[in-house]
This record gives structure tokens, C-alpha cells and sequence, in this order.
């Protein structure tokens, strides 16, 4: 009876560790036109610590909440430049960006969809 007494409490604190981890929720934008840049932008923010992340392509805003402890916006804009996605605070390198798929070029004069 004291070892289930035990394992109970171990769950339960267990428990309120994850619902008091500090989550917070932001909207950037992030440069995109189509349907493979949605995916791609999302899954490049698909990380442990993301709790859930939705990319609009008509606003171009990206609707995403996080573990503060473990990620910040700052992280994410970098991962999403890396993936050839510019932020305001963060623009993908040239070489990243002209490799990309013609119908998410979005740049200069790129045409959107």
C-alpha cells in the first residue's frame, strides 16, 4: 500500500511539473506564399518545447506558443531564416532562399499565390 501511495504521488507531482512549465504565445511575420512554404515553415518550428504552430498564408503571420524555458522567438525566427524564410528580425541567407522551390520564391518581384 505505501509503494502505491508513493507511485500515486509520483504521477501527481509529475503531472503539475508539466502544467507548470511557462508557456507563452506570440504572432510574427514570416515571409511565404504557398502551400509547401506553410509546411515547411511549420515543421521547421515543430520542435520539443512548441506546443503548437500555424502559419497564414494570407496574412503571412505565424500563430505560435512555446516553453519559455526551452525556446524563444528569437530561436524560432533563426530556425525559420535557416529554412530559407525571412522574419522582421531575421532574413534567410541567399543561397538558402534561392534554393527553394520557384512558387516560394517571394522576394523582389516574385509572384505570390
Amino acid at each position: 500500500m505505501r509503494h502505491l501511495l508513493l507511485s500515486l504521488l509520483f504521477v501527481v507531482g509529475s503531472s503539475l511539473t508539466v502544467f507548470a512549465q511557462d508557456v507563452t504565445e506570440t504572432e510574427f511575420r514570416v515571409a511565404g506564399n504557398c502551400g509547401q512554404c506553410k509546411t515547411r515553415i511549420e515543421k521547421a518550428v515543430s520542435i520539443k518545447g512548441v506546443k503548437f504552430a500555424r502559419w497564414n498564408k494570407s496574412t503571412k503571420m505565424l500563430k505560435v506558443a512555446f516553453v519559455t524555458t526551452a525556446v524563444t522567438a528569437d530561436s524560432l525566427q533563426r530556425r525559420l531564416a535557416a529554412v530559407g524564410h525571412d522574419t522582421d528580425s531575421h532574413t534567410a541567407p541567399d543561397a538558402v532562399y534561392s534554393a527553394l522551390p520557384e512558387c516560394c520564391l517571394y522576394r523582389d518581384n516574385a509572384h505570390t499565390h
